[in-house]
């Protein structure tokens, strides 16, 4: 049964502090967490060095001494020496265990990193060399990319999918990347969950002959890949990051995508990853004029299945011949609605699921406006719902086998703007509250304010049960593309530490450019 699915607007969080600050001015506040996140990594280095460990600060990361000292004995591991090797497992355990201990009670005591991996990590200790830095930096879970850009992180030879394998090299057909970068992160009492790309299914997908039924289309029969090729002013296309112009969309209630997705899936789990990330839970981003949606055209309904599916929603005769001239010309007549009358006069009004019948009789007119108010929501939340399914579909497995699951998106995508609704259409409102969110708060002002809105957004609509753990970008120790320092945007969320025990940072290309760069290239570093 389709439920409505509104898009709320930002809500005012109650005083979380209790009693005890209440009177303390939010200047202030803000002032004493960045005073004492400032102090505590000496405090910490205190409270834990000891002879046999490591001095970690007060985000669990090792000094730059420790640093160089395990890359020096894996250096030497790697070269073939076994003393080298003895002494580098031994290594890995201590800070495995030291890391585990540390972030149990610090705060947050779940840090992640999102990860892409290359091809060239099967070689030269690459994988060595990231996963150590992971833990090096002090985080304990890694998300790693294995469905992007329109191809899987799969063996060639081991491939199911319709999508291509990252590692295309000779020789290369068997490597499985992902269970060895798997099996690397839980050699370091890392948590490694696969982040899979859900609704956007790649350029190369559009390019299969046989899947063109499965693309999302909009009322002008554009897929999200060809309505940047108009020159319209309607579908501008904004600085990257600003819209999806490479991005190819899926309708989610066609069921070759459906299928297409649930063998991908389950492929992935072959891995044994300890959890499962969904992102691109929703429709394409545009900007300009066309960044909200106000007529049933700009919804990507079009598809024939998404179609079927809105007409199947009618509950009887009269209501599915109303909802296809709706959808056919983008709004009804009266001859639309006197014509239905004439083919059903048995039917009282036009019926379909979620809608309240009008009480008493209405005149013609008055018909013809509840009926274009009331199509519009019935298009809004068939949208809707499909993004709701999809993400119920992408899960089930990974949930069956008791894994965690979370969904990945942006706090500010499920609102009305105007008349209208955000283009890109994401209920993440909506989602199941089983699992994590990961709100991406990306927000760039040159402060952190805008984006502890964002974070407040969320935790102000998600229900007690819900571990909602906020996704941040940057760097350690600086500030990057008018972002604040890691540090900056950590200590403006200590205000939520009761309501927030796990944070990520994407990525670590970002943090670290000169390691990202070699791994891009096969040669010996």
């Amino acid at each position: 049964m389709l439920r409505y699915a509104s898009c709320n607007i930002a809500s005012h969080l109650p005083d979380r502090f209790g009693m005890t600050f209440s009177s303390i001015k939010p200047r202030t506040l803000k002032l004493w967490l960045a005073l004492s996140v400032a102090l505590s990594p000496l405090l910490a280095t205190f409270s834990l060095a000891k002879p046999s460990q490591a001095a970690v600060n007060a985000y669990c990361q090792l000094s730059p001494q420790e640093m160089q000292q395990k890359a020096q004995v894996r250096q030497a591991a790697l070269g073939g020496n076994a003393k080298a090797q003895q002494d580098y497992q031994s290594l890995l355990q201590q800070h495995a265990t030291q890391l585990q201990n540390c972030r149990a009670r610090t705060w947050p005591h779940t840090q992640a990193i999102w990860l892409r991996l290359y091809p060239c990590d099967l070689f030269n200790g690459n994988l060595d060399i990231v996963m150590d830095r992971i833990v090096d930096r002090g985080y304990n879970e890694v998300y790693i990319e294995v469905f992007f850009d329109g191809q899987v992180l799969l063996p060639k030879n081991d491939n199911p999918t319709p999508w291509p394998s990252v590692v295309r090299l000779q020789g290369q057909e068997n490597a499985d990347l992902l269970q060895m970068a798997i099996a690397k992160a839980k050699q370091r009492g890392l948590r490694a969950y696969a982040w899979l790309f859900s609704m956007n299914f790649g350029y190369n997908y559009s390019l299969l002959s046989d899947r063109q039924q499965a693309l999302a289309r909009n009322g002008e029969n554009h897929t999200s890949l060809s309505i940047h090729e108009q020159k319209d002013t309607n579908y501008e296309v904004g600085d990257v990051g600003g819209g999806d112009s490479d991005q190819v969309f899926i309708d989610p209630y066609h069921p070759q995508a459906k299928r297409d997705y649930y063998y991908l899936v389950n492929s992935i789990l072959k891995r044994q990853p300890d959890g499962m990330l969904f992102d691109y839970i929703r429709y394409p981003r545009l900007t300009g004029g066309a960044s909200v949606a106000t007529k049933i055209q700009d919804l990507w309904i079009y598809g024939p299945a998404s179609q079927q599916a809105l007409y199947g929603r009618a509950t009887n005769n009269k209501g599915r011949e109303l909802i296809q001239a709706y959808i056919r010309q983008g709004y009804v007549t009266a001859a639309d609605i006197q014509s239905a009358d004439r083919r059903y006069p048995q039917e009282g009004y036009a019926q379909w699921q979620g809608r309240n019948a009008p009480q008493g009789r209405l005149s013609l007119a008055q018909r013809r406006a509840r009926l274009q108010k009331d199509l519009w929501l019935l298009g809004v939340a068939h949208a809707l719902q499909g993004v709701i399914d999809f993400l119920a579909l992408a899960s089930a497995p990974a949930q069956r086998q008791g894994l965690p699951t979370g969904a990945v998106f942006f706090p500010d995508a499920n609102q009305v703007v105007g008349k209208g609704y955000d283009s890109r259409l994401q209920p993440w409102d909506k989602f199941p509250t089983s699992m994590e969110w990961h709100p991406m708060a990306y927000a760039v002002c040159g402060q952190t304010d805008c984006i502890s809105n964002l974070v407040q957004r969320v935790l102000g609509m998600a229900s007690s049960d819900v571990r909602v753990k906020p996704v941040l970008a940057g760097a350690w120790g600086r500030s990057m593309k008018n972002r604040p320092s890691l540090e900056a945007q950590m200590a403006d969320l200590q205000q939520w530490r009761g309501q927030i025990s796990g944070i990520s940072h994407f990525a670590f290309s970002w943090q670290e450019p000169e390691i990202d760069r070699q791994r891009r290239s096969c040669r010996a570093n």
